[in-house]
């Protein structure tokens, strides 16, 4: 990157933290007041999208023109699909689990407590987990195998996740389902595909910024940050903590990997599913996962149980 292209990228941070911080205004002014604190959620991929947008108007002459083009229309596809995803599963459901769980730490006003807490540190996160998205605008480098890679990351990481959303919103959707574990499809490899899509995701979009050694340095802090919060911060961690005792809930856990999509694991034969199977009550001990069913309470988090 050139020296202009640097210091249109610096004023860039600047305009897309105002940017940033108009999205979280616009969302303080609607979730309060209907005591749904988690629409902070869908305002987290529209505020991606508008920094992409803004990033893609300030860097014209700037960046290479197709570049640009490209990843204000990957991150847009990304952010819009889970904000419209998010906002379709909360119509008419009540705060989520985790986020009442957070706002229990409020010692007055759980609305000003989140205000303190809560939005500020999504403003600062979205921005910080942007950089790639910016930078990568700036950069001049024509398309490289690194490039290409980001591209095929961020379509595995987009189809894993709208797919396991989708396999997740079918299976709700049957009453006969309800109290039950998804444990096919996606949900059979992996107990957070929505989670493992974003991890891809945001890898692609960080190795779109690689076109120098620069840029990559710059914006390593993204993926680190965003892997970080799916599997040890307010994602995979906490909605698992909120599911731990939940009946049948510590079987799908001992079967199915944590993140990583992997073959599920053999459940142990025990001394009660040999007798309950020569006795011809169970439809086998030792049928894969797929075939098992486990009854459980039901979430509202974004997790594999109705």
């Amino acid at each position: 990157m050139t020296g202009s292209a640097w210091h249109g990228l610096a004023m860039n941070l600047g305009v897309t933290a105002a940017t940033v911080l108009a999205v979280l205004l616009v969302t303080v002014a609607v979730a309060p007041p209907r005591g749904l604190h988690r629409i902070a959620d869908v305002a987290w991929g529209i505020a991606f999208t508008a920094v992409a947008a803004v990033t893609c108007l300030l860097s014209a002459g700037r960046g290479n023109g197709t570049q640009r083009l490209l990843v204000t229309a990957i991150t847009a596809v990304w952010g819009l699909r889970l904000a419209a995803h998010l906002a379709w599963r909360a119509h008419g459901g009540a705060e989520d689990p985790r986020y009442e769980q957070l706002l229990t730490k409020a010692s007055g006003n759980r609305n000003l407590y989140a205000l303190r807490t809560l939005y500020p540190l999504q403003a600062v996160l979205i921005w910080l987990v942007s950089l790639p998205v910016q930078a990568a605008q700036y950069a001049r480098p024509p398309a490289t195998h690194v490039t290409l890679l980001g591209l095929s990351l961020w379509a595995a990481g987009v189809t894993f996740e709208a797919v396991g959303d989708f396999q997740l919103a079918r299976f709700k959707s049957d009453a006969a389902n309800h109290g039950r574990i998804l444990d096919h499809g996606l949900w059979a490899v992996t107990r957070h595909p929505n989670y493992f899509g974003d991890f891809l995701v945001w890898w692609g979009l960080y190795l779109t910024a690689c076109g120098t050694w620069q840029t990559a340095a710059l914006c390593l802090l993204s993926p680190l940050l965003m892997t970080f919060l799916l599997t040890r911060g307010c994602g995979k961690r906490r909605l698992e903590a909120h599911m731990a005792e939940r009946p049948g809930y510590a079987d799908y856990v001992a079967l199915v990997s944590g993140f990583v999509p992997l073959p599920a694991r053999q459940r142990k034969v025990t001394d009660a599913d040999r007798s309950t199977r020569s006795s011809g009550e169970s439809r086998g001990a030792e049928a894969d996962l797929g075939s098992k069913r486990t009854s459980t309470a039901g979430s509202t988090g974004h997790g594999p149980v109705t």
